[in-house]
């Protein structure tokens, strides 16, 4: 499953450079994590980096993003191919 923030973010620019797979961008109000490069950090970490680093802890897994720990190995392998 990928990852989203929500509207608690505060815009505070910690998240968008610990990202592997440079999935997070400034949105227009706040940070949007793109499901396309998400892989929760598989294959680069034991865990996602941007919710470590998050303060006000923002980032869930997003419910309309679910995919398997062998599916977002598959999206690691395609996007570092």
């Amino acid at each position: 499953m990928a990852l989203m923030i929500t509207d608690d973010c505060i815009n505070c620019d910690v998240c968008e450079p610990e990202c592997p797979n440079e999935a997070i961008s400034e949105g227009e109000e706040i940070y949007e994590i793109d499901p396309n490069k998400c892989t929760e950090c598989v294959g680069h970490y034991d865990e996602p980096q941007c919710q470590l680093v998050c303060p006000v802890d923002c980032i869930p897994l997003d419910p309309e993003n679910e995919e398997t720990h062998d599916e977002l190995m598959d999206k690691y392998k395609r996007l570092t191919a």
